[in-house]
């Protein structure tokens, strides 16, 4: 009898634990209340048009960069499992790949001449860029460790960088089937192109995340952030595509209150 009489009320003891061990993230938080976060991450991504054009035959390398994320966040809790967030971002986005194209529009420069005409070979791009950002983003709580993430964002891009060059292939001048100027391998024979001074100030896109706490401070975290506006401007005409910053993120997040 005294066993049976004392099963009950260990239940009832263990029950309000229970209760709190599976209240959500946002039981913890209070409506009309700021929460900061600091998260640093690593960019893996590229410039590239939407859909690979005939034009590019293969993708031969890529190469990771050290691209980098640092940043602040404010998030503005609602109410429920809602919320808004914003921020500013510190993001460093560039790639350095080698492709092999065919009849590639190019502008280059090969032995002090400037050549324009349709490119075939193998073709090497460095791309290089510094902004700071800042999102706008809904944010949905699900449970204690989850935060989903979604809406726009606006870089500034203060430093600016498309290099390359190409090798091993021959170009057309002027029209596809012009004078066939051929590219060599070695540095002297090749041709180098700089696009930098044609790249956008102000990008737009949209970006969605996810966030995980595993403590009560420390938690990862995983984005993509695609662009809306090419990296060129809209009047740059070179490179027949519009080639677009998409990028995922992986890193690390602090809360700081």
């Amino acid at each position: 009898m005294i066993i049976i009489t004392a099963l009950p009320n260990a239940v009832m003891a263990e029950a309000p634990q229970n209760t709190m061990a599976n209240k959500t993230a946002a039981d913890s938080l209070h409506s009309g209340t700021w929460y900061y976060t600091a998260r640093l991450g690593l960019n893996i991504g590229g410039t590239a048009p939407v859909g690979m054009p005939a034009t590019i035959r293969s993708m031969n390398s890529y190469k990771i960069q050290p691209n980098f994320t640092l940043g602040i966040d404010a998030e503005y809790f609602i109410s429920g499992r809602w919320g808004v967030i914003t921020g500013i971002h510190i993001d460093n986005k560039g790639m350095n790949v080698d492709a092999t194209v065919k009849n590639y529009h190019m502008v280059m420069t090969k032995g002090g001449d400037e050549l324009e005409g349709y490119y075939t070979g193998r073709l090497v791009t460095k791309v290089e860029e510094s902004m700071v950002t800042i999102p706008v983003q809904a944010t949905c709580h699900l449970g204690r460790q989850w935060r989903l993430r979604l809406g726009p964002y606006i870089s500034y891009v203060y430093t600016r960088s498309f290099k390359g060059y190409v090798y091993d292939g021959y170009l057309r001048y002027m029209t596809p089937t012009g004078e066939k100027i051929m590219i060599g391998h070695d540095h002297d024979s090749r041709g180098t192109y700089d696009f930098s001074s044609h790249m956008r100030k102000l990008q737009v896109g949209v970006g969605a995340g996810a966030d995980w706490s595993f403590s009560n401070r420390w938690g990862a975290y995983a984005d993509l952030q695609w662009g809306l506006t090419g990296v060129h401007e809209s009047s740059f005409k070179t490179i027949e595509q519009t080639l677009y910053p998409i990028f995922g993120t992986l890193g690390l997040t602090y809360r700081l209150r």
